[in-house]
């Protein structure tokens, strides 16, 4: 690759990540979920989180998380609920059928990182992994 612009290997490399992490769902039979929807699931808890708290650990717009909230709850992989401390306030759970999403998404991101791990070395990986999280609580 001729281009040595961090956010530009960054995005790559992510891709290569969603579309293995895709594959793996699609196989199993959630073909309906979509990159945006992969928020919800990695920051869902299981007491409930409110979108506005989803927006904030995400980073992306609230009119995004809202969206992608609306289709995963019409597709039957979350429910809102009343939040029992704020009256105004919805909480967002997964459904049985969100929670069955997890463990395989989850095994899907470790195939991939052993593959990456076999391209390159698992010193590598883990040195990249150390480097990004140092990175990450910096900038927050």
């Amino acid at each position: 690759m001729s281009s040595s612009s961090l956010g530009l290997l960054l995005r790559l490399v992510h891709q290569h990540w969603t579309q293995a992490v895709e594959a793996a769902l699609d196989e199993a039979g959630y073909g309906d979920i979509r990159p945006p929807h992969a928020n919800v699931f990695t920051f869902a808890r299981p007491e409930g989180i409110q979108v506005s708290e989803l927006t904030k650990l995400t980073r992306v717009r609230k009119q995004t998380m809202t969206q992608a909230v609306e289709e995963l709850e019409r597709l039957g992989y979350v429910e809102r609920r009343p939040d029992p401390n704020d009256r105004r306030g919805r909480l967002v759970f997964l459904t049985e059928k969100g929670q069955a999403v997890r463990p395989i998404a989850m095994a899907a991101g470790r195939r991939v990182d052993e593959n990456w791990a076999a391209l390159t070395s698992q010193q590598q990986m883990d040195d990249l992994r150390t480097a990004l999280r140092r990175l990450l609580e910096q900038l927050q």
